[in-house]
């Protein structure tokens, strides 16, 4: 029997053991690979080329759905399940516009996370309940967190993206440089860029939008037992 071959992207370390722990037990899934940022996902798919990458969203490096289009450019073939805190539209509609064919709750149970691996190996999609429910019942929902107005959709580039995360995590001009490999002038011209095409013209704005927008999770946190 071929197995399922699974790369798990979460930077909390005690979540990724537990994970590969638990799909461990099923003899058809195998847990390849670990990733505790978006960066390390993108590098390692590309070496082990998983059948399903299983992927937070807020991760340091690189958040989640940036992860997930960077790997789906490099493997179209790869299928990729969003595993949040959050079922909020925002959340949803960015993962799904990412690229990603199945949002499960961390708040799932091992065998729903399990299941959700073969159905999208095999070729479906996988949402928790909660949000099929909503979805079958109103079509959508306004509701994003921290009470934020559903932000405009805007079609940024990768590299902006990455600077629109960082600045949302209160990185400085230099830092964000760094951690690109880019100069602080690029970086300033990103900025620059972002507020242009967003209408956005303060820090604070653009993390509001980076929330509202799925790019980065809410400053509060839901606790997983």
């Amino acid at each position: 029997m071929k197995k399922i071959t699974v790369l798990l992207a979460e930077d909390h370390q005690v979540v990724r053991e537990g994970l590969r722990r638990l799909l461990g037990l099923d003899a058809d899934l195998e847990v390849v690979g670990e990733a505790q940022d978006g960066r390390q996902a993108v590098e390692l798919a590309g070496r082990l080329r998983p059948d399903v990458v299983l992927m937070d969203i807020a991760m340091p490096q690189l958040n989640g759905l940036e992860a997930t289009r960077q790997i789906l450019r490099l493997l179209p073939a790869t299928r990729i399940i969003i595993l949040s805190a959050y079922n909020e539209d925002a959340y949803v509609t960015s993962a799904t516009e990412a690229g990603a064919v199945g949002f499960l709750l961390k708040q799932s149970s091992v065998r729903e996370v399990c299941d959700g691996i073969r159905s999208v190996a095999a070729g479906r999609t996988c949402f928790s309940e909660p949000i099929t429910r909503r979805i079958a019942r109103t079509g959508h929902s306004t509701t994003v967190p921290g009470g934020a107005a559903q932000p405009k959709r805007v079609l940024l580039t990768s590299r902006e993206n990455e600077v629109l995360q960082l600045i949302a995590e209160g990185k400085a001009n230099k830092e964000t440089a760094a951690a690109l490999g880019i100069g602080i002038k690029t970086v300033e011209k990103h900025r620059e860029h972002l507020m242009s095409k967003l209408d956005i013209h303060d820090t604070a704005g653009l993390t509001r939008y980076a929330i509202g927008a799925g790019i980065i999770e809410s400053p509060v946190q839901v606790t997983i037992l």
